[in-house]
């Protein structure tokens, strides 16, 4: 009988973006894989890939106790029907929910991954400043029970939780980031014509997409003759997400240019002068390993995650987090800068072909895998 690894995930385009090519490699391996997500627009893509899917349904904004434990009843008899080997759960809400699933039906080999800590370590609203106790305490119970081992895709949240007795140190692993397709991101030259700055993310704030457009109004109002483009979407579902007015507004005033939701990354790279991302907080994010794979240099904040892809003065440059002035300072020196932009560029390539390969996650997160179920044979 084949071992089955069960992936929970709250969304369907997440998976398929950060960890289609290590399920697939799972599948190819010889292990039965099957998804647990809220499917959207990504249903053909899992099945196509020979997995599983079994829809589940999932609010990301919710707090509600009752909601919460019809979700988990339900997990539960998923669950106890499939009889996973291994279970991997990824991101907070599914770590939490399918740890104690996993549990209540004695799976005995987990695999949880936070990813970033999120909109609950991230925002100083209120909700998320009552919330974070409790979410703290059920941490501690349920992200790392025995016979399991957690995944973290940057050293500072590695140390932080197990600083804080989150995880033990010899359960811990660092998987940096989902890996990056060096064939499909390749370097290409510049484009002519005046610079043009990129940020790619959800359109939210904690993406920083605020400070972007404040840092490009300091520029403008500088004399600075540069194009800021944003490529993403809206996700409403999320506590950060930024009005639709509000872009369009920011659009209406000629201070950047809004694409909305894009599948076309790569050309539009290759369309660009300079990466930015001047995110609040982040696991590791896929769109740096994917700009500097594409040879561009990086503007990005000094926060975990970031730094990870970045090194300051290397392949790009570090402002502090919630700071449009710094990152317009920094925006300016590689836009007034050619010869700086190149040379960061090529580090970048470099670093993402010894550090971020696609192939280098998948071996790793393959060797978790093997190593888990070793301990329970």
């Amino acid at each position: 009988m084949k071992k089955k690894i069960l992936y929970l995930i709250n969304e369907d385009w997440f998976f398929c973006s950060h960890f289609l090519d290590r399920a697939k490699a799972a599948h190819q391996s010889g292990y039965d894989v099957v998804v647990v997500t809220r499917v959207r627009a990504h249903q053909r893509d899992i099945i196509d890939s020979g997995l599983r899917l079994i829809p589940f349904q999932n609010d990301r904004r919710s707090v509600n106790p009752f909601s919460e434990l019809r979700r988990l009843w339900r997990l539960i008899s998923i669950y106890h029907q499939e009889r996973p080997t291994l279970c991997h759960h990824i991101a907070l809400k599914s770590v939490l929910l399918g740890t104690i699933a996993a549990k209540i039906t004695n799976v005995t080999a987990i695999v949880n991954a936070p990813v970033g800590l999120g909109y609950v370590f991230s925002s100083n609203n209120k909700i998320t400043y009552l919330l974070r106790p409790f979410v703290r305490f059920a941490l501690k119970l349920f992200l790392n029970p025995n016979n399991s081992k957690v995944i973290f895709e940057n050293f500072d949240d590695m140390e932080y939780f197990c600083k804080k007795n989150y995880v033990r140190r010899d359960r811990s692993i660092l998987i940096r980031g989902a890996g990056i397709d060096l064939e499909k991101f390749r370097p290409v030259p510049e484009p002519f014509g005046k610079p043009v700055i990129l940020l790619a993310a959800r359109m939210l704030y904690d993406k920083g997409v605020r400070e972007f457009v404040e840092a490009a109004t300091l520029l403008r109002n500088q004399g600075i003759d540069a194009c800021f483009k944003l490529v993403g979407g809206l996700d409403p579902d999320n506590r950060a997400a930024i009005p639709e007015a509000v872009l369009n507004d920011w659009v209406a005033q000629g201070l950047v240019e809004w694409l909305g939701h894009r599948t076309d990354i790569a050309q539009q790279l290759a369309t660009c002068h300079i990466v930015c991302l001047p995110s609040y907080r982040e696991g590791l994010p896929k769109f740096l390993l994917e700009a500097a794979a594409s040879s561009r240099p990086i503007v990005t904040t000094d926060v975990p995650g970031c730094r990870e892809v970045v090194l300051h003065g290397d392949n790009g440059l570090l402002v502090p987090p919630r700071d449009a002035i710094h990152l317009s300072k920094a925006l300016k020196i590689l836009i007034e800068s050619e010869v700086l932009r190149a040379k960061m560029g090529e580090r970048g390539r470099r670093r993402s072909e010894s550090e971020f390969s696609n192939n280098k996650v998948i071996t790793e997160t393959l060797c978790v895998y093997q190593q888990s179920l070793e301990v329970i044979n």
